[in-house]
């Protein structure tokens, strides 16, 4: 079925209840501001309706919602680059160390030693950032090949198959991209580039065992995601009842927020750890395959980016003792 051990990864999520706990408060809080922004906007729009008719009104607190969460929005948009530095990556450093075998380093906090690992590897989150960036395109031509194989098998209702492949693969390969870069954080090489290539080769040889944990893991994470979905409807309406004016559609959207709060503090992790395991286990002992890397050359420009960004980056230098005032 899978190959992958939900009882060792639980295992390994108590082990780093710190940065779980800084999951939670991270993607609880940013629900938390969508609700209250959204609130806040809808009541300056309540407010502003006063001047004018019940129409004037329902429409003011409209807006008011919409810009509210729309300026949430914006503010998540900017922060999204460290939120992958300090608490994906670093995260990743520490379940690494943990999947490794090793035992975290005495009286060092696990957030300090993860991100002193992942600035090691990554010197700015820009760098994380736009490494991401390409491997996830890399990926997506990955799985565009996997449903370019399959659209020309002899099956009947082949390209409906494909829709819906395409569609379930896109969010299964999402948990994919953050495996390469716990790759490229486990070589600790200086080069991230080059590091994140090699992994996307390895991954790409093995691309079957990969995509079907990965699938099975998207069923698993979406299905529970459902669930917390319908539970949290009833808190969804109720805050959308304290909000002036009842925005109707508030409920499911509120809902579907912390549906995704939870996802991403609690399930994405869970979900990334299963694959790391099956990964790190899968290319062990095995070397890039020129034939791969060749494919890829040909399926992927942001592959070719990638290799040139690995040829081309120069690690900073440390600073030169005999250059600091004594």
């Amino acid at each position: 079925m899978w190959d992958f051990s939900v009882g060792r990864a639980l295992g390994l999520m108590l082990k780093t209840l710190p940065f779980v706990i800084l999951r939670v408060a991270v993607y609880f809080g940013v629900a938390v501001a969508y609700v209250l922004a959204t609130g806040a906007g809808a009541g300056i729009g309540w407010g502003i309706g006063g001047f004018g008719d019940e129409g004037f009104r329902a429409s003011t607190t409209l807006w008011g919602g919409v810009i509210g969460f729309g300026l949430t929005a914006a503010v998540m948009y900017l922060l999204r680059e460290y939120i992958l530095y300090v608490v994906k990556a670093g995260h990743i450093a520490v379940l690494i160390k943990l999947l490794d075998g090793e035992q975290m380093p005495k009286g060092r906090p696990q957030i300090a030693y993860a991100r002193e690992e992942v600035a090691g590897r990554f010197a700015e989150a820009s760098v994380l950032f736009g490494v991401d960036q390409l491997v996830k395109g890399v990926l997506r031509a990955i799985t565009g090949l996997v449903r370019g194989m399959i659209s020309i098998l002899p099956i009947p209702g082949a390209r409906q198959l494909v829709s819906i492949l395409q569609a379930f693969l896109r969010i299964a390969v999402g948990f994919i991209d953050e495996v390469i870069l716990a790759y490229a954080i486990r070589n600790r090489s200086d080069n991230a580039w080059a590091s994140a290539r090699t992994g996307l080769i390895l991954y790409a040889q093995n691309y079957k065992p990969m995509l079907k944990n990965a699938a099975w893991l998207a069923l698993i994470v979406y299905g529970l995601s459902f669930v917390v979905f319908l539970v949290m409807l009833a808190p969804a309406a109720l805050a959308v009842y304290l909000i002036p004016g009842a925005w109707s559609a508030g409920g499911v959207v509120f809902a579907l927020l912390f549906a995704w709060a939870v996802k991403a503090a609690l399930l994405e992790p869970f979900a990334i750890t299963c694959m790391m395991d099956v990964y790190f286990r899968t290319i062990e002992g095995q070397v890039p395959d020129p034939a791969w890397e060749a494919k890829l050359d040909n399926l992927s420009g942001k592959f070719k980016t990638l290799k040139e960004k690995a040829a081309t980056y120069q690690p900073p230098r440390a600073a030169d003792p005999d250059s600091v005032p004594g």
